[in-house]
């Protein structure tokens, strides 16, 4: 093999791994590429956002809302989410068990509506 060839491959080579570097760079800060453990977080939060909204409308489509609203206002801010517990609020449909965090978003959701 010729020198010059040799250079060539050289230059080649580090052009490739640099247009590599290079494309990644730009697809993780402006392509919106991700890992799937970020994937895996954006797609958790999106769950637990959706869950504690369903919450808050299985709370509200209570027959006496208005009442268990002041009531919730009445309890302590540090035990309001064992009151959700408690009223098994935080239990989706056809769920045994409550995901955690649950009660906790769903407790932020009816503190908004108090404040309303």
């Amino acid at each position: 093999m010729k020198a010059e060839m040799g250079e060539k491959i050289k230059y080649g080579v580090w052009g490739l791994i640099g247009g590599a570097v290079i494309a990644m760079i730009i697809g993780f800060v402006w392509g919106g590429w991700t890992t799937s453990s970020t994937s895996q977080t954006k797609s958790d939060a999106a769950v637990l956002a959706s869950q504690a909204a369903i919450c808050v409308a299985q709370y509200i489509k209570e027959p006496n809302s208005q009442e268990k609203l002041k009531e919730f206002e009445a309890v302590e801010s540090y035990k309001r989410y064992e009151f959700i517990e408690k009223g098994g609020w935080d239990k989706m449909p056809g769920q045994k068990e409550a995901t955690a965090g649950v009660s906790s978003a769903c407790v932020a959701g009816l503190e908004i509506l108090i404040k309303k």
